[in-house]
């Protein structure tokens, strides 16, 4: 795996630190892709990753990511794992900037990469025989919940733009492959969702037996990238035993029924 090139987004924390990781043990190249530097030079002197400094919801970055990427040799796969929740209000009285916030980083942001980037997967898969775009969505793109209105909005926008890519790129080795997770406890997701409200953020995973990791995504992602190249998983479910859905799951110790 060592000629395989993939560039992951998110990098700086959480899921997309996680897969950047997994990868550099798996021996691949990787190159990281954040808006914050401090945490992908620390990244970077941790993995012997490449790092670059991008925000996705700005054209010039991922414009500067694409010609960096381009000079620095072939890409094979790319993980859109960027992006994030604002708010758990009504559709009446949710925000509108969150769900332009969230628009913009789940669904133009992952937009914006392929669109950079697509080219030079190609070029990869000239060289190898196959390129990989990964989408990283969620169950509320999926199902609908109370309180969820601009995430679903934006995670069901980027399922279908997920579904839509894998039409348009039918007949070149290119897999599309959708990652979409439950419950994951990172330290920063549900954080950003309540606007630093740590109290709000531990309550959500308060005595919900073994919520899923950021190592469990991450083994996930790179499994699906590393199953022979005619092997496509178009889309992954993955929940904690706990959730049986975006809006239940089980509190306490999990037991057998008398």
């Amino acid at each position: 795996m060592s000629s395989r090139r993939v560039v992951v987004t998110g990098a700086s924390s959480g899921i997309g630190a996680a897969t950047v990781r997994l990868f550099r043990e798996r021996g691949w190249e990787v190159v990281g892709v954040a808006r914050r530097r401090d945490r992908l030079d620390d990244l970077a002197a941790e993995t012997g990753a490449d790092v670059f400094a991008a925000d996705l919801t700005r054209q010039e970055d991922v414009d500067a990511l694409r010609d960096h990427l381009a000079a620095t040799g072939p890409i094979h796969a790319l993980v859109n794992n960027a992006g994030g929740a604002k708010g758990l209000d009504s559709v009446e009285a949710s925000s509108t900037d969150d769900w332009v916030w969230m628009f913009e980083i789940n669904v133009l942001g992952t937009k914006r990469v392929i669109s950079a980037l697509l080219p030079l997967l190609r070029e990869g898969a000239r060289e190898s025989g196959h390129a990989d775009i990964l989408n990283l969505t969620s169950i509320a793109g999926h199902t609908a919940y109370a309180g969820g209105g601009g995430y679903n909005a934006a995670k069901f926008a980027q399922h279908a733009l997920t579904e839509v890519l894998r039409l348009e790129l039918n007949g070149e080795p290119i897999r599309v492959v959708e990652v979409a997770p439950g419950m994951v406890a990172t330290e920063e997701f549900s954080l950003v969702r309540f606007g630093g409200d740590r109290a709000r953020r531990d309550a959500v995973y308060e005595d919900v037996p073994e919520p899923l990791t950021a190592e469990d995504i991450a083994e996930t992602i790179v499994h699906a990238l590393e199953l022979p190249r005619h092997v496509d998983l178009d889309l992954i479910v993955v929940k904690p035993v706990a959730q049986a859905a975006p809006h239940r799951f089980a509190k306490g110790r999990l037991a057998v029924k008398d």
